[in-house]
């Protein structure tokens, strides 16, 4: 038989295109407009009725970027439209959409006159049923019509002007389409699905399938049978061309795809926070519109902040999500305030995440979430099994990692063991997105990508546009019908992600195992970009703690009254810029403006409650005290207690040499060249020399910094090839403060001031260096290094309550990915017996290198960290300003004196005056075991409740004593509920830990 495939595949593509589409709505007319322009921010809706509505030019340009115009349509419905049984009558609103996204442009919403939210209108869901206006045959209603730019550009990752309103100008950008009431055939709705799914399976099936013939043959008859000038006339009959191949069953071998509903809306990206908000709206009404109509449909819904902004600012909507909540259909899921990063935030952070998105979908819905949902962070911290097991929860979704450049995860579903041994039961969809429409391409990629065929059967695809595509669509819910049981495809069930875990957690008798990170080999810039957001990041952590830690203790005490609702409120805000698109700098200006206001808000009320809570703690006195919220004694101050500080006795001897200076504390001395470089370190613990013979620190490198793609996101391994070391200093001078000793440098780097600091304190184990930077670099990437003479296989970094292995060389093509890491407060090498700590105020980028010398066979292991970056989009003036960051290195450092030298540099002394100190709420016998948090319960009863980790990551005991009265001590999860916690024998007023290495307990001392 002659090839004639192509032919008949084309000839169906046009017909589809000119044919059946303008048949969907085979007749309509337009409705009369009238406009009002919003001045500069949204208003309310009720604001906005009230305003003079003007006559509004069908077709008119419209919409600065940015900007809100609200259209009012009016009109009646043609007489009899609607009548036959297979028609009804919608609005057609066509704002000026774009064809190629489902979103990232102009978006809208309809309103009733009385003030109440009908659905969104989106770029593939433009319609709006006559019966949701309640109004009979007149329309009457409003558009609040978003005018927001597309900064994706066709993911091009030009520098755009758009992502800040200073300068994204005044000229429109869009022009609206047209917008009719139109009758809506539903027979010819339905071929059009029919098509869609068959011709997509015929697709993905091998040419030596008759199945795939089948399709085309019948679709071949169903073109024959359609008439061209009567397709709504004719559609009936061409559906029951296609009955037969649309009813032959699936194999009894198919894959099983739950599908669930799901609209991936990113809390803050090429937007600004205020227009998610509105972007929540628009999604969560198309979704309970359509509910409404497919009774099976189930929504699964992330970010409890999310939902708290719909809650607060569209109380009518939230009401209607409380509603399908109880029937099943809405469905929160993943238990977190955001999808927030994972590498970035600290331990304590991250236990905030889920206690405050579990706490509110608890108290709001009586919900609690199961699963762990993070399908688009960029990597996953090898300390989550744990955090997530820790709040109740027993799974985790990601979808992410399937972007990786070089390596594939081996499995789909599998054990995911932490840091601390804790395994939890993970799944990575293997259909490669959460914005899945249920297509015949996606469906057959989901299963013949899954790496688990044998040993199970099912695998989860969130469904639906996000990021104002409107979520999922009735188009969709008409595929998973047609596929649920057909030949040649998987099996699609729609239902929720609990519905799917608990069906691949019953088949799943042995799992295989992932142990550690789950690195994402992409994305490796996000550690650096938009450095002041990491900064204000840093600091709020911080200032958070010492804030619990001093109110708590001003609440036992002396009976302080603890701020329980402005530390939650300000909690909540910190943890909103942990986005996983804001934290890691891959925003538009605009987002990250806000980000830095909001930081500089927190740190300001952060710093008055401290100061209140220190007043009530210390008393009125002229003493001066040091606040000690470091879990680690600092000059002769126990942790977290309030006592005066006693004072090193020997000062930092200073000598000149060749220009440069050695700087000498007697624990610890120094030699700082000419040129600003630091040509030695040493301990006198040790005698050993830290730096490598003829290498320095202090190195200062600038690289070319230019991605093939994701600019703010990537750093590609070739920047390498391109380096100039800033080895010149401009002055070198000294400074001299009281018993310390400061070595000022100066250099300049093109049109970029830079200013070191290298200090020494009497006292310290280590050195300290600030490096002050006036950045006006573009496309480079600033490295800090140090030259280390330690034979180190592998670094520790610290993240969330412990710590994380990673080799340092590169045998592997998985090691090999990781030529740039992530650490929190200290990054450190060693060999037996000797060690190297190097720590940081807000730097999370590194990475470490390692070399072996041709004079004396020795090994150089090289610590780098990445200060700065200047990527130009998303936003084309990233990191550009004034920066300064500090870093310590200490020499002879143990993994404890990484710990504690992590502390020190991000719990700066507090100095207070008062009349008498305070001893600490708590003492630890051990100091492996480290405290991260002290804080009031959150039920309001004065219990206190207090964070312990194994920090080493060796078996670690010790007692935790309460030096208070208590009258019991608990065990208790994140949510701070009863829960057995290995290890732990509770006494009456303390408790005896014996813990595996990096494990989490959370104790409760009740008062």
């Amino acid at each position: 038989m002659h090839d004639d495939r192509r032919l008949t595949e084309v000839r169906l593509d046009r017909f589809v295109r000119e044919r059946i589409v303008p048949a969907v709505y085979p007749r309509s007319v337009s409705l009369a407009l009238s406009s009002w322009d919003v001045p500069d921010e949204p208003v309310p809706v009720m604001e906005a009725l009230r305003q003079e509505f003007t006559p509004q030019e069908h077709g008119a340009a419209w919409g600065r970027p940015w900007s809100t115009k609200w259209l009012r349509l009016q009109g009646e419905v043609p007489a009899a439209w609607g009548a036959a049984a297979d028609t009804s009558v919608e609005i057609v609103v066509d704002l000026g959409f774009g064809t190629d996204l489902p979103g990232f442009q102009c978006e809208g919403i309809a309103w009733r006159p009385d003030g109440t939210i009908i659905k969104a209108i989106s770029p593939r869901n433009q319609y709006i049923p006559l019966k949701l206006l309640g109004s009979g045959v007149s329309v009457d209603f409003y558009v609040e019509a978003a005018a927001n730019p597309d900064l994706s550009q066709g993911w091009t990752f030009a520098a755009t002007p758009y992502g800040d309103k200073a300068t994204a100008g005044s000229d429109p950008k869009y022009r609206l389409g047209r917008i009719v009431i139109a009758e809506f055939n539903q027979t010819v709705w339905e071929l059009r699905q029919d098509i869609w799914t068959l011709s997509g399976l015929m697709h993905e099936l091998p040419m030596d399938l008759p199945r795939r013939h089948e399709i085309l043959r019948a679709l071949e008859r169903m073109l024959d049978i359609l008439d061209p000038d009567d397709v709504p006339g004719t559609a009936a009959a061409g559906r029951d061309a296609l009955t037969a191949v649309l009813s032959r069953p699936a194999y009894a071998s198919a894959h099983q795809l739950h599908a669930t509903g799901h609209a991936h809306i990113d809390s803050a990206w090429l937007w600004p926070v205020r227009e998610t908000i509105r972007k929540c709206a628009r999604t969560f009404s198309n979704v309970i519109a359509l509910m409404d109509e497919e009774p099976d449909f189930v929504f699964s819904c992330s970010s409890a902040q999310q939902l708290a902004w719909i809650k607060e600012l569209y109380p009518e909507l939230f009401g209607r999500i409380r509603d399908k909540v109880k029937t099943g259909q809405f469905v929160p899921v993943g238990g977190m305030w955001v999808e927030s990063d994972t590498n970035m935030p600290g331990g304590e952070a991250m236990a905030r995440q889920f206690l405050e998105g579990k706490s509110f979908f608890l108290d709001e819905f009586g919900v609690e979430c199961r699963e762990a949902w993070l399908p688009d962070s960029f990597g996953y911290s090898a300390a989550m099994p744990q955090i997530v097991k820790a709040a109740g929860s027993d799974w985790f979704l990601t979808q992410k990692i399937s972007w990786n450049q070089i390596n594939k995860m081996p499995h789909h579903t599998f054990n995911w063991e932490g840091i601390d041994g804790t395994r939890l039961f993970t799944h990575f969809p293997p259909v490669d997105t959460y914005n899945s429409e249920l297509s015949g391409r996606e469906l057959a990629h989901a299963e013949r990508n899954y790496r688990d065929h044998g040993r199970g059967t099912t695998s989860l695809v969130p469904f639906g546009y996000g990021d104002g595509g409107g979520g999922p669509t009735r188009e969709m819910l008409a595929a998973a019908r047609r596929t649920a049981d057909l030949e040649g495809s998987p099996k699609v069930r729609l239902g929720s992600a609990a519905s799917f875990f608990d069906r691949a957690e019953a088949e799943s008798a042995s799992l295989p195992v992932w142990v550690g990170e789950m690195y994402l080999e992409l994305h490796r810039g996000t550690y650096t970009s938009q450095a002041k957001t990491k900064l204000g990041n840093r600091r709020s952590e911080h200032l958070l703690r010492e804030a619990e830690l001093w109110c708590a203790t001003a609440a036992v005490r002396r009976g302080y009254s603890y701020p329980a609702a402005e530390l939650k409120r300000l909690w909540r805000l910190v943890l909103l810029q942990q986005f996983h698109d804001i934290l890691p700098g891959s925003s538009i200006a605009w987002v990250h403006q806000d980000a830095e206001r909001n930081y500089a808000a927190v740190g300001k009320q952060l710093e008055a409650i401290i100061a209140d809570a220190a007043t009530a703690v210390l008393g009125s006195g002229e003493r001066e005290f040091l606040l000690n919220a470091a879990p680690h004694a600092r000059q002769g101050v126990p942790a977290l207690a309030a006592a005066e500080p006693v004072r090193a006795e020997h000062p930092v001897l200073v000598t000149e040499s060749g220009g440069g200076y050695i700087l000498d504390n007697g624990i610890i001395r120094a030699v700082v060249n000419a040129d600003g470089l630091l040509m030695s370190l040493m301990d006198y613990a040790s005698g050993r020399e830290a730096m490598a013979p003829g290498q320095v620190g202090n190195l200062l490198e600038l690289h070319r910094d230019t991605p093939n793609e994701w600019d703010a996101w990537d750093i590609d391994a070739f920047y390498r090839r391109n380096v100039v070391p800033l080895t010149e200093a401009r002055s070198v001078t000294l400074e001299r403060g009281g018993r310390d000793a400061v070595v000022v440098v100066e250099r300049l780097s093109g049109s970029s001031a830079i200013t070191q600091r290298i200090s020494l304190e009497a006292g310290s184990e280590s050195l300290s260096i600030s490096t002050a930077v006036d950045w006006q670099e573009s496309e480079k990437l600033l490295k800090l290094g140090f030259a280390l003479d330690v034979r180190a296989d592998r670094s520790a970094s610290e993240t969330q309550f412990g710590h994380v292995f990673r080799p340092t060389h590169v045998n592997t093509s998985w090691e090999a990915a990781k030529f740039e890491i992530c650490a929190h407060r200290w990054i450190h090498v060693a060999e037996p017996g000797y060690g190297v700590a190097v720590s940081n105020s807000s730097t999370y980028g590194h990475d470490v290198t390692r070399n072996i010398r041709e004079d004396d066979g020795g090994t150089t292991t090289t610590v780098r960290l990445s200060l700065l970056r200047a990527p130009k989009f998303p936003d084309p003036g990233a990191d550009h300003g004034r920066h300064e960051l500090n870093v310590t290195i200490r020499p002879g450092a143990s993994i404890a004196g990484a710990v504690e030298e992590g502390y020190r540099t991000n719990l700066a002394p507090r100095l207070f005056k008062g009349a008498h100190g305070v001893e600490p709420l708590f003492t630890v016998s051990n100091q492996a075991l480290v405290i991260e948090a002290v804080k009031l319960a959150e039920d309001g009863s004065g219990d206190v409740v207090v964070r312990v980790y194994e920090s080493l990551g060796e078996r670690s005991t010790g007692l935790v004593t309460a030096n208070f009265d208590v009258a019991g001590v608990h065990t208790v999860d994140l949510l701070e509920r009863p829960v057995a916690s290995p290890g732990v024998a509770a006494g009456r007023d303390s408790a005896e830990l014996a813990l595996r290495p990096f494990q989490l307990v959370t104790l409760r001392y009740v008062r």
